[in-house]
């Protein structure tokens, strides 16, 4: 085979070495076995904050007496576990985290990601020995103020490795939610501790997080230390402040919510009972057309229908009412005055045809987020009933007044109309107008017209009237009226 003439080989020298390191951002230091530093780059010399090679102590020794060093956890190195010392001992450290500061200062100046280096020609013993150096200040600082603000951050947080799920960090306040102690969830990995269950999605999540993309908010159900479960909403966003690819986890507590929405639905439970088995009829109307949503036992057999008759339709729908005057706004579905009524006096309806004297009342609620009206109807038929038959006797009576006397007749006939002999009642001006115009025998829609107002506000004030004086009719509104001066016939 022909043969091919190389020129003369060139080994390379110092002088190369150096031509070649100055090219290198990364930082090199090259000794000889003896512990001597040969040489080191502008990169190397701006790491130790330095401009010549001398401030470097020439020896390893002299460089241990300029610099003290730290490991990562700030722990201060003795001088055989410097980097130069391991070096020339003969072992092997790729990748070490040290922290470096002149001799003197507390606190660090750089932080150096360092590497060993050995050349020889024949393999036997190391002709050179270089330290590489990669400044890693930037990232340690970064890390450093993300760790103060993990630990400070008072919402639960765990930091979880992307590629292997493990748990690297955890703050207090996640602690505190779950009860574990630190040591039992480092370097556990998420799935197999079984942290989270019930995700909607668990593929899709375990998926995002294995791609290190964000995880978006989530509920699931967190273990504490006690085995039980807490609701939580939780969400992943990638993190670069860890020497590896990873992912801040937050948690957000819902269990109080839980608790309080489950003690409402308790507590809602128990009202329908008691609203079912209430011996008063009630029911619910909504807020929007006055339709019944609901209506206890005791209203149905108070009006003689039955559930499915009554739910969804509005009391002018079930025909309630056999006087207008008695239905005050119930066609709005809404009570009169400033959201209640208290015991207007009407006569309701049954589907049978038979009419109930009652007092109804209305108030105001919330069901389910929804505002309502409550009703309430005491049947007073009976009492009205021994009411009339005392006022029957007591006319029957008084046909034949002969033999009493005239005191007798007189206590009589206050008993007969019991309200004349109350104190004036407490009408306002235009409660005295509206009064007026009753004993002038006008009807609901006269007075509206007369005095510029709805029919539904003069029915109100009618029903407030009733209330204040003691009657239930609009004859004895009349009575009432004309017996103080009230009508077009009052004195002037």
């Amino acid at each position: 085979m022909p043969t091919i003439d190389h020129p003369a080989a060139v080994h390379p020298t110092l002088r190369h070495l150096d031509q070649l390191m100055a090219q290198l951002l990364d930082g090199v230091i090259l000794v000889d076995p003896a512990g001597t530093i040969l040489s080191a780059n502008d990169a190397a010399l701006r790491m130790h904050g330095v401009r010549e090679i001398t401030a470097l102590g020439g020896t390893a020794e002299g460089y241990a007496a300029r610099f003290s060093l730290r490991s990562s956890g700030q722990r201060e190195l003795k001088h055989r576990e410097y980097p130069l010392f391991r070096l020339l001992a003969g072992e092997s450290f790729p990748d070490l985290i040290v922290e470096v500061a002149p001799v003197g200062e507390t606190e660090t100046r750089w932080v150096h990601q360092v590497r060993d280096v050995v050349m020889d020609v024949d393999g036997g013993e190391p002709d050179y020995l270089a330290l590489v150096i990669s400044d890693v200040s930037a990232r340690f600082d970064a890390e450093a103020r993300f760790a103060a603000m993990f630990r400070s951050n008072p919402a639960p947080a765990i930091v979880v490795g992307q590629l292997d799920e493990r748990i690297m960090q955890v703050n207090p306040g996640f602690l505190a939610l779950t009860g574990f102690e630190l040591d039992q969830l480092i370097g556990r990995k998420l799935f197999a501790l079984n942290l989270l269950s019930g995700l909607p999605q668990p593929s899709m999540i375990r998926e995002r997080l294995e791609a290190g993309e964000v995880v978006p908010q989530t509920e699931a159900e967190l273990l504490t230390v006690a085995g039980g479960r807490r609701l939580v909403l939780f969400a992943g966003q990638p993190i670069d402040v860890t020497d590896k690819d990873a992912l801040l986890l937050t948690f957000a507590d819902l269990e109080p919510r839980r608790q309080a929405q489950a003690g409402l639905t308790e507590a809602e439970r128990h009202l329908s009972a008691v609203f079912e088995m209430a011996p008063v009829a009630m029911a619910v109307t909504d807020e929007g057309k006055g339709r019944v949503v609901r209506a206890n036992a005791a209203f149905r057999l108070l009006t003689g229908y039955q559930q499915d008759e009554t739910l969804g339709r509005t009391m002018d729908e079930l025909s309630l009412w056999s006087g207008a005057e008695c239905a005050v706004d119930i066609a709005d579905g809404e009570p009169a005055g400033q959201g209640s009524l208290r015991d207007c006096e009407a006569r309701l309806l049954r589907k049978d045809g038979m009419t109930v004297d009652v007092l109804q009342s209305a108030e105001k609620v919330s069901m389910e987020g929804a505002s309502c009206t409550l009703w309430v109807y005491q049947d007073v038929t009976e009492r009205r009933r021994n009411e009339q038959e005392l006022a029957s006797a007591i006319d029957a009576v008084m046909k034949d007044t002969t033999w009493l006397s005239r005191s007798i007749l007189d206590k009589l006939a206050m008993l007969r109309r019991p309200a004349e002999s109350a104190p004036t009642a407490e009408l306002s001006s235009r409660e005295r107008e509206v009064l007026d115009l009753i004993c002038d025998d006008l009807d609901d829609g006269a007075i509206a017209e007369r005095l510029g107002l709805s029919r539904n506000t003069v029915r109100n004030h009618v029903a407030r009237i009733y209330a204040k004086i003691g009657v239930n009719r609009r004859s004895g509104a009349v009575v009432w009226g004309q017996a103080r001066g009230m009508g077009s016939g009052r004195e002037q």
